[in-house]
């Protein structure tokens, strides 16, 4: 038993690690795509592409798992984490530049970890305390101190805040149904959250008409749709079924550094010392919450 724990343990840890490499690419091709596409339109299409994906990994599983699925708590997972913060996601970065809003979402931690403590009885020990505070110390570092942006919008930042907030809605909903097929839970909540969204761009359309989109903008809502949707969605809900909600909303202060890196690459966005002083303290952070305690 101890060494299956270990073994779920570490594929928990790996697969959280990429999706942080995912999501950490999201915010530079979000900022990319949301300059030609409105914001709920971009979602729309971005979880089309996901759901169609996922449809017959859904379909398989389907057969084979006949257990009763919670399908309220999955209509919120799905309206919490995809409907709402994709929107608010996508607007925010239409205000901010993309590195802004990795910082703002490195506020995760603290958001998950409190609700977590206290409703899903999570034991938050000094080490995971100590960690999450280097973390934030980290993000404060790459993305107000060392940034070398200017002042960012407060709408934005309001918006992304908001975007945080039904994050944290989302991964304690997603580690309290740990029981549940993690297949069916991911595949029903984005086809749950998608279809919500599909209204609301109908309103933009209507609004705006539909926009001419480049080449570069289609590659970069299917890499969404592919990678950071449907792939990295399901590996993060996997993560949760072996490893506490509050360790799991710490490694998300990755983003902020792997953000800066791939904005450095690809947008031309310069590097300061105080950014990869910041990165060291994120890494250290990490690793400090994630090292087993012996009980």
């Amino acid at each position: 038993m101890e060494k299956n724990a270990v073994a779920d343990r570490t594929k928990g840890i790996i697969s959280i690690v990429f999706v942080m490499l995912i999501w950490g690419s999201s915010f530079a091709v979000t900022k990319t795509v949301v300059q030609e596409v409105s914001p709920y339109l971009f979602a729309t299409l971005r979880h089309i592409v996901a759901c169609a994906l996922l449809l017959p990994f859904y379909l398989h599983q389907r057969k084979k798992v006949k257990q009763q699925l919670p399908y309220k708590r999955l209509a919120v997972m799905g309206i919490l984490g995809i409907t709402v913060y994709y929107g608010l996601f996508n607007f925010a970065m239409l205000y901010i530049p993309a590195s802004t809003g990795a910082l703002v979402e490195g506020l995760i931690p603290v958001a998950i970890a409190i609700p977590a403590a206290w409703l899903l009885k999570e034991h938050i020990s000094g080490r995971s305390i100590a960690g999450i505070i280097l973390c934030v110390t980290g993000v404060v570092l790459v993305g107000f101190v060392g940034s070398p942006q200017g002042t960012h919008t407060l709408r934005g930042s309001i918006l992304m805040l908001l975007a945080v907030c039904c994050w944290s809605a989302y991964t304690l909903l997603s580690r309290s149904l740990k029981d549940t097929d993690t297949i069916l839970a991911t595949a029903i909540s984005t086809f749950i959250g998608s279809a919500f969204l599909i209204p609301i761009s109908a309103v933009e359309l209507y609004q705006h008409g539909m926009p001419e989109i480049s080449g570069r903008a289609w590659a970069g809502i299917i890499y969404l749709g592919v990678f950071a949707s449907a792939l990295a969605y399901f590996l993060y809900n996997k993560a949760l079924e072996s490893l506490p909600a509050a360790q799991v909303g710490n490694f998300l202060n990755l983003n902020p550094v792997i953000g800066a890196v791939i904005a450095m690459i690809f947008l031309k966005d310069t590097f300061t010392p105080w950014q990869m002083a910041g990165g060291v303290l994120v890494l250290a952070g990490i690793w400090l919450s994630s090292k087993r305690v012996k009980q």
